[in-house]
């Protein structure tokens, strides 16, 4: 019995009660002994049952707590038992010392302890020490692991059916894409009625044939453009399929010899109908812009691209650069004065696009310059040659100098990248909210979103090709000195290699523009003379290469040998020339510590899509990307990233 119920107050009165009535007895005897013998012997009575009753009480009071006691134990027992999770106690190995039924239950076993946590759970082995949830499989079921390394406690939790209906409603999700007839226009010029209508039939069938076939809802919206509605269970198939009716139009339209492609942009997690909506037409952008015959999907922050095996169709109408043009000409006439960014390490193709639209500032007699920092190798003599003109010399200047002229009545024009991390000063680009980009290279993830005219034509050799038309249109009439159509016609030289690469029929008359303007080819040819010491490094790189899926060269430099990123690219072009070489790749640690890689191919083969998985870009035959580490690790991971791309899709169209 515990003492407290004794001493306390109320347990006490009796035994006062008790010695009153004693008192009152024996001065009642004074008065009379019999009514005091009497008192006495009541006294007596009462406290005997006092007594009595105080025993009996404890007697049941200890009883109840008994029976009280074994109740709770018994419960406890049954509710540990029962409960709907389970209970795990380990010791400090991550051994087992106790589990609940639940446990013996999910496990189909009598027991389990002794055992080790991480064996029964192996996605233990990978949880830190702190508290936190886990989830694991294991069978058919999923469970959520909860933990309390403290007191080295583990509950499980079946989440299977919350698992399923959250999986579920992830694949339900609406999905929205756009597909696209990339240029059925510039296809069918020149078609009567049958003809056109024979080759949309024959498209529409197979377009149709594939909505059948993943069972997507698809509606013709205009005679080029289809919109397709789906889930995200079916876009995840679409994506393993990695999108075959790209491949199944190509290949059913090139048997009449017509260039014709689709684009595909899909798009899914967005927030709302009207998000989701701009997203699909965003990534429709990204794949036009990437060259066209190719899907971009992207669904909440990840953006994939798939396809994109052929060059892109060169559009035989001038009717977007007489467009871009005309609102280039109006920015610069509202505008104070015009800076010019290329990106960094310049080569000529950007130095030469720059120099053609300082031309078009100077025409409007506007206040222009020419963003450049140090001379590299591959600018060098085109440099010496435009600083013999004073009046080109002085709209050189540096990034400090542009930060402190820039406002917001400035244009911002941006050429050969869009990318703002490529360009020399990127600070520039938030001093002024009129931004201009003019580039070739197939779109990528990152893109200067602000820019209020972009011209991107990623079917073009070079961009000095797309700014040699734009002069012919920006006034009415343009005379470009000597230096000038020099400097633009060995852009375009280098970038096509002599018009042996990615060389349409527009390059021939962008060239020819330029060579009525005086563009000397000699002195091109004499800018582009190899130096000897030059000649022979490049030779050594060659030296390391190694063929591998029969048409594929892999030069990876000796550790600790440091070449330019210029001369790294010229050696992954001097390899194409090789007998039955489709592509090249280049490895080589760069003057500021980076591993370089420079990709060429000859049309055959994707260079961009594998420089992007390596954390580059560029174009389809011709890119490049820029890593940490040793040689050795890079070419471990391009070798990599060619035998994900064999098993995925191929290497070669």
């Amino acid at each position: 019995m515990p003492k407290f119920l004794i001493k306390r107050w109320h347990g006490l009165h009796h035994l006062w009660a008790f010695v009153l009535m004693l008192l009152m007895s024996i001065a009642l005897a004074t008065y009379d002994w019999k009514l005091g013998v009497l008192g006495l012997v009541l006294s007596g009575a009462i406290g005997v049952y006092s007594v009595l009753a105080e025993r009996a009480f404890r007697r049941d009071l200890k009883m109840y707590l008994g029976t009280l006691s074994y109740r709770v134990k018994k419960a406890n027992r049954e509710v540990i038992s029962d409960l709907p999770f389970g209970i795990i106690l380990y010791n400090e190995d991550k051994t087992i010392e106790w589990h609940n039924a639940f446990i013996t239950n999910m496990m189909e076993r009598d027991s389990i302890v002794g055992e080790s946590l991480n064996d029964l759970f192996p996605t233990l082995s990978q949880a830190k020490e702190r508290e936190g949830t886990v989830e694991a499989s294991i069978g058919n079921a999923i469970y959520e692991l909860m933990f309390r390394f403290d007191e080295r406690l583990l509950y499980v939790r079946d989440i299977t059916k919350q698992w399923q209906l959250a999986r579920r409603y992830e694949e339900e999700k609406l999905a929205i894409g756009i597909v696209l007839m990339d240029n059925l226009e510039e296809v069918t010029q020149g078609m009567d009625d049958q003809q056109r209508s024979a080759l949309m039939s024959r498209a529409t069938a197979e377009i149709t044939e594939w909505a059948n076939k993943f069972h997507v809802y698809l509606k013709r919206l205009t005679s080029d453009r289809y919109l397709v509605i789906t889930d995200q269970r079916t876009l995840k198939q679409l994506e393993l399929s990695r999108f075959v009716l790209l491949d199944e139009v190509r290949e059913i339209i090139a048997e009449n010899k017509i260039p014709m492609t689709l684009s595909i942009g899909f798009a899914a997690g967005a927030e709302s109908i009207v998000e989701l909506g701009q997203w699909a037409q965003t990534s429709l952008d990204y794949a036009l812009g990437r060259g066209g015959d190719q899907a971009a999907v992207k669904v909440g922050q990840r953006q994939s691209f798939y396809g994109g095996k052929s060059n892109a169709v060169e559009k035989r109408t001038r009717v977007r650069a007489r467009v871009v043009a005309h609102a280039l000409r109006d920015l610069m006439r509202d505008s104070d004065r015009v800076v010019i960014m290329g990106h960094k390490m310049p080569d000529m193709d950007s130095l030469g696009a720059a120099i053609g639209v300082l031309k078009a500032a100077l025409l409007f007699n506007k206040e222009a310059y020419i963003v450049l920092e140090g001379v590299n190798p591959a600018i060098q003599r085109m440099t010496e040659m435009l600083r013999e003109d004073e009046r080109i010399a002085k709209r050189f200047i540096t990034p400090d100098q542009a930060l402190g002229i820039v406002d917001g009545k400035t244009l911002a024009v941006v050429v050969d990248t869009h990318k703002a991390s490529m360009v020399k000063e990127p600070r520039l680009l938030t001093l002024t909210d009129k931004i201009v980009v003019v580039d070739h290279h197939r779109r990528g993830e990152e893109f200067i979103s602000n820019a209020i005219l972009v011209y991107m034509e990623p079917y073009a050799s070079s961009t000095c090709e797309l700014v040699t038309e734009l002069l012919q249109y920006i006034h009415d009439r343009v005379l470009l000195d000597v230096k000038e159509a020099t400097a633009l016609l060995a852009g375009i030289t280098v970038d096509t290699k002599s018009f042996s690469l990615r060389t349409g029929s527009r390059t021939f008359e962008a060239a020819s523009f330029l060579r009525r303007n005086g563009a000397d080819s000699s002195l091109v040819q004499r800018m582009l003379k190899e130096d000897l010491a030059e000649y022979l490094k490049k030779a050594e790189m060659i030296r390391q290469a190694e063929i591998v899926y029969d048409h594929i060269a892999i030069a990876a430099t000796e550790q600790g040998r440091k070449y330019s990123q210029l001369l790294i690219a010229q050696t992954a072009d001097t390899l194409l020339n090789m007998t039955d070489v489709l592509a090249s790749f280049v490895i080589g640690e760069r003057p500021d510590g980076l591993i370089g890689i420079s990709a060429r191919s000859l049309g055959h083969m994707n260079v961009q899509v594998v420089m992007e998985r390596m954390g580059g870009g560029g174009h389809l035959t011709n890119a490049a990307a820029q890593l940490e580490g040793t040689v050795a690790e890079v070419a471990q991971r391009l070798k990599q990233v060619l035998q994900e791309i064999e098993q995925e899709e191929g290497l070669f169209e």
